[in-house]
């Protein structure tokens, strides 16, 4: 017997659901791994990543983040962003 696919609420989300993430970079522009819910976000449009970056950028910040760059998949939208005055 085969039963249907779970709901979207039992299931972690595809990449395809959820195609935005930002990129964080230190001061060189290399890429930064940051722990916990900070790290590996990804968002179902630009004005939800844009939003939590909005929300968080000053613990990004704290976390050693100094840029971040938004991507839609593998496509770069805009960036690199300062996360510093």
């Amino acid at each position: 017997m085969n039963l249907p696919d779970q709901p979207p609420t039992f299931r972690p989300p595809t990449l395809a659901e959820r195609p935005w993430w930002w990129r964080l970079e230190n001061s060189a522009g290399v890429e930064v791994a940051v722990a916990g819910e900070l790290g590996e976000q990804r968002f179902a449009s630009q004005a939800d990543a844009e939003s939590w970056v909005g929300e968080i950028w000053s613990d990004l910040a704290a976390e050693g983040v100094d840029a971040v760059v938004l991507f839609d998949g593998d496509r770069r939208i805009y960036g690199p962003m300062s996360l510093h005055a």
